[in-house]
């Protein structure tokens, strides 16, 4: 193994209750974590980086903004900030991809990576939300820079209905710029059967940044503005004795209304991307996800517990057309017009048994077996031609680990897992523009061990340190590689470019907790021989480069209880990578805006006025970054700038009415993926002030 490099990370459970004092009782107790071990485990005994994001915290965030990739970044600096846009391509974890789910069902797609993964559920049907940071293979393919775990609510003991309204506007153009949305649910239990059914739905407006202008329009990758979002969600579960059966559906779409055009802006001269109003060609950008999810567990079957699960998910993401090079063809005459849409399906088993005290000794073990199948295929839907051709991954992997308590103080955990995948491809064409290429078809063979060890050591009561080791297993971007081929006599059996991504993940933590204040450090490095960047190409369409990227970061948290009613925190986040450019085995070259996140500083105050009455108060601050080639020369400037949010919540009228308001000083600013990525057709502004009002109420 490397050493372990230097820089911080954090291990964060974030706990928001009624009142101050009921959050340094929290503290004391344990909190439970499902997705780090794929069962029951306190936060104190897994040696990772890990937030716990509650209900309420989720809500207070929600009252200042529906987009889910905000809300992460507001509580942890390592994510990248949000592009404010439908797509998420270059938002980042420890700078690589997260892998989402939404209860254990993976959402996100690495066989084409379409940068959708952040639009797949509503956040009003979550409960809370489970980050693991870093590499680690323990639910599969496509960790390499953590998992982001949706949990979503459970049914109530008592019958009960709630609803929500809620609005959005900015005073620049009050009618453009009008957000509306509502919420309605139902939950209960009725002898030994319990349900919960929701419905939402919202109208998305028009964004105006700081000095009163449209914010521009992503027509191609897709824009949350001037949209409608759907949102169906069905929980139903059967307990008896010691064993439960629970269906999960989920059905998810957004869509824009193609109203508004893009305008370029001027990169060099600082001119931003705006819109003007004017119909949109081809059909309107969308999400339309479909989640379902089957669970049985057992904790009495033949001395262990069962834990298992069989899902699937459908995604289809359109993105917006043009008359692309890419996409011309003699055959279609000349400037031809088409746009493409991504298509996953996933159906997959997973089951873990746990055996507690095995042989009597202090020793647990969990262990069970995952099968994944995952077809994946984009097509250009105005000609019916195929970019990439459907691409069928199926995979098997057996796994164990084992838990060691046998020593005072001190938890040791180790685990193997081993992945076995095969990935079909039919022969193919490629598109005239890349030379039309008849590629022969292949079943690829990947067979790879993946480790982890980690141990946690209690210092004292409230203080702990805990170190790991982990791997991660994902395929490149596939459909990327196998549609940009232009050379002749390619076989897929053969492709270099193809090789799985192996991910090494090292970390050193530090946590204190005490009735007053809370710190929480560690160090960690992030290394793959043969990595995944993305390189944007003139065409504005990204392609696939196969380096050896290293990644070195540092996260850290203190927190302060000042009185009872007052908490402030801070969060910071360091992050380096670089990559090897030419091929020599040593990384020379910083890894841009599309790759990794900038370094920065997450402030926050809350208080509690009364029973009635909580505010919270937070900033982000993203410092400035300068992006290096192999020569030293700088390639990309980053000026970084500061965002604040201020947020009230108010039990009145029967319910609680939240008002919010975004970017409060209205800052006036270059978002970070366009000032490090983008180009004259991306180079959008931040949203200006915008206020949020929502009433809801349970009955």
């Amino acid at each position: 193994m490397r050493g372990i490099r230097t820089a911080l990370a954090l291990s964060i459970a974030t706990i928001s209750t009624t009142s101050v004092a009921a959050q340094q009782d929290a503290l004391i107790e344990e909190q439970v974590v499902v997705t780090a071990s794929r069962t029951e485990k306190p936060l104190s005994a897994i040696p990772n980086t890990v937030t716990l994001i509650d209900q309420q915290e989720l809500s207070s965030q929600i009252a200042a903004t529906s987009d889910l990739s905000t809300i992460l970044g507001n509580l942890i600096p390592s994510f990248s900030p949000s592009r404010q846009k439908l797509s998420s391509t270059g938002e980042s974890l420890r700078g690589r991809k997260p892998l989402y789910l939404i209860d254990g069902v993976p959402q996100s797609n690495p066989l084409r990576s379409g940068g959708r993964d952040g639009h797949t559920i509503d956040p009003l049907v979550l409960e809370r939300v489970e980050v693991i940071h870093g590499a680690n293979a323990v639910h599969g393919m496509g960790a390499s820079g953590g998992i982001i775990n949706l949990v979503t609510r459970t049914p109530s003991d008592e019958f009960a209905q709630s609803v929500r309204i809620e609005s959005a506007l900015q005073t620049e153009n009050i009618a453009e710029s009008a957000n509306y949305g509502g919420s309605y649910s139902l939950s209960g239990k009725i002898n030994a059967v319990d349900v919960l059914a929701s419905l939402t739905y919202r109208d998305n407006g028009v964004s105006y940044d700081a000095n009163g202008e449209v914010v521009g329009f992503d027509n191609t990758q897709g824009d949350t503005m001037d949209s409608d979002t759907f949102n169906a969600f069905v929980k139903a579960g059967y307990s008896w004795d010691e064993q439960r059966l629970q269906l999960t559906m989920n059905r998810y779409k957004v869509e824009g209304n193609n109203n508004w055009t893009s305008v370029r802006g001027d990169l060099s001269e600082g001119v931003p991307t705006t819109a003007v109003q004017a119909p949109v060609p081809g059909d309107a950008p969308s999400n339309e996800v479909t989640t379902v999810n089957l669970q049985y567990s057992n904790d009495a079957l033949l001395g262990h517990k069962l834990r298992a699960q069989v899902f699937s998910q459908d995604f289809a993401g359109t993105y917006g057309g043009g008359i692309f090079g890419t996409f011309q063809d003699p055959a279609f005459g000349e400037e031809f017009f088409d746009q493409s849409q991504n298509n996953s399906e996933k159906h997959g088993l997973k089951l873990t048994l746990i055996k507690d005290a095995l042989g009597g000794a202090p020793l647990s073990l969990a262990y069970g077996m995952d099968f994944l199948q995952d077809k994946t295929w984009q097509q250009l839907i105005q000609s019916g031609r195929a970019w990439v051709p459907p691409t069928e991954y199926k995979s098997a992997a057996p796994y164990a680990q084992l838990e060691f308590t046998g020593i005072a103080s001190t938890t040791v955990t180790a685990g193997l897992r081993h992945e076995i995948a095969e990935l079909q491809v039919n022969d193919f064409t490629t598109l005239a523009s890349y030379g039309s290429q008849s590629v022969t078809g292949g079943n690829p063979e990947f067979s790879e061990t993946l480790g982890n060890i980690g141990i946690t050591y209690a210092i004292t009561e409230g203080m702990r340190a805990y170190a790991n080791y982990s791997e991660s297993f994902s395929m490149p971007d596939v459909g990327r590689v196998l549609r940009g081929i232009n050379q002749p006599g390619e076989a897929v059996d053969n492709f270099l470019d193809l090789r799985p991504i192996l991910t090494e993940n090292y970390e050193l933590g530090f946590d204190f907790n005490s009735e007053q204040f809370g710190a929480q450090a560690a160090l960690y490095s992030s290394d793959s021989n043969f990595g995944q960047r993305l390189a944007l190409d003139s065409d504005g369409i990204y392609s696939v480069k196969r380096e050896k990227t290293d990644i070195d970061g540092a996260e850290l948290r203190g927190q302060w209880f000042a009185t009872e009613t007052d908490t402030m925190e801070v969060r910071y986040a360091y992050t380096k990578g670089r990559y090897d450019v030419d091929g020599d085995g040593k990384v020379d070259t910083d890894l841009d805006g599309a790759n990794i996140a900038p370094n920065r500083f997450n402030l926050s105050w809350s208080r509690n006025w009364s029973d009635a009455l909580t505010t919270r108060l937070q900033m982000n601050w993203l410092m400035d970054r300068d992006f290096e080639n192999a020569d030293g020369d700088t390639t990309r400037s980053f000026d970084g700038y500061t965002t604040i949010d201020a947020s009230a919540q108010l039990k009145a009228f029967g319910g609680e009415l939240a008002f919010a308001v975004q970017n409060l000083s209205n800052e006036d600013y270059f978002t970070y993926y366009s000032q490090s990525v983008g180009n004259d057709s991306r180079n959008f502004k931040g949203i200006g002030r915008s206020m949020n009002l929502s009433y809801s109420r349970v009955f």
